[in-house]
């Protein structure tokens, strides 16, 4: 599992999946916070991330340099102090569920912890647009939005080109627009900006949810 900044679908390839001692250093409830805020809204420090998340900046520093032992998180260059560093995604995000993780208890542990709240992190954001965007973005923005629920019967081979086309057509779009000088989500010294603080056109953080399974329960 994988996304540009948190897990890979099965369509990517499990060579740079976290091993197995970092997906277990990875599989804390804090550290899996910690990493969501990065992703979700870029860089902060300790500090920020202990106001956001409602614990000490002492918690969220020692679990900050944990991530950062196992190449989860990296440090932002040429920005803030030895007292006030600043933290974002490693490049490249974060992969889980290799075999050979899955191969293991604990492997499998870790897997789900981490997917587990992933999801949750995903429900609270849509949860927050259904019942704040119109309000904060007003009615264009929520009509540009799209949730979408599709059902195929599918090979698991059909299921994995369809993963890959899906990420491919993602990365065709951001250097359609790189190209065009309207995308910077990725620039190392950009400022986020989220729904409640931006104009009326201007570019906002995005987050995209796209999810394609197999359906489980019934199965013999």
């Amino acid at each position: 599992m994988a996304t540009e900044d948190k897990p890979a679908p099965v369509s990517h390839s499990y060579e740079d999946a976290l091993s197995l001692e970092a997906l277990r250093a990875l599989a804390h409830p804090l550290r899996v916070h910690i990493m969501n805020e990065l992703s979700d809204f870029g860089s902060m420090t300790a500090s920020g991330l202990a106001e956001r998340l409602g614990e000490s900046s002492g918690a969220t520093s020692y679990h900050l340099r944990q991530l950062a032992k196992h190449g989860i998180i990296v440090e932002v260059e040429g920005k803030g102090s030895a007292r006030e560093r600043w933290w974002k995604m490693a490049p490249g995000g974060v992969t889980i569920g290799s075999p050979e993780t899955l191969g293991t208890p604990a492997g499998r542990e870790a897997t789900e912890l981490i997917s587990r709240e992933w999801q949750q992190n995903n429900e609270r954001r849509l949860t927050a647009f259904l019942r704040y965007g119109l309000d904060v973005m007003g009615t264009e923005w929520s009509q540009a939005a799209t949730l979408s629920t599709s059902h195929l019967q599918l090979t698991k081979d059909q299921l994995a080109e369809f993963g890959r086309e899906y990420y491919a057509m993602a990365e065709r779009l951001k250097e359609k627009w790189r190209e065009a000088g309207e995308f910077t989500a990725n620039d190392d010294d950009i400022d986020v900006v989220t729904a409640s603080e931006a104009g009326p056109d201007g570019p906002v953080r995005v987050q995209v949810q796209f999810n394609a399974f197999p359906l489980i329960e019934g199965a013999s």
